[in-house]
């Protein structure tokens, strides 16, 4: 891994909440983000399924290629909502030396 590529979640994420206030018709963000949550979590969804299917198939390009649709995808979901992606990074920082403990809910 790159220096470059060790930040690129803090490159795309600003990105992708700008293109909520882009043009439709000129970027494929801006589409999802005015097709709203549903079309964006259909996208998701569909990744993962994508991301499985490889998997299952020992594929590493694949595997490779498919997760990163289904990160961009949820990082684009994350914008939708107005969640920093931090937060997420932030609950996996507190899940270190948590093993076996299970969470209730």
């Amino acid at each position: 891994m790159t220096p470059a590529s060790s930040d690129i979640l803090a490159r795309l994420y600003p990105i992708l909440v700008a293109r909520r206030q882009a043009d439709p018709a000129t970027s494929y963000v801006a589409g999802l983000h005015a097709g709203g949550l549903d079309k964006i979590l259909e996208k998701v969804g569909e990744e993962a399924v994508e991301t499985l299917l490889a998997a299952k198939n020992g594929q590493p390009e694949a595997i490779i290629h498919e997760t990163a649709d289904l990160w961009f995808h949820t990082l684009v979901m994350l914008a939708h909502l107005e969640i920093p992606f931090q937060a997420v990074l932030e609950e996996l920082e507190q899940r270190f030396g948590k093993s076996g403990q299970k969470k209730s809910g």
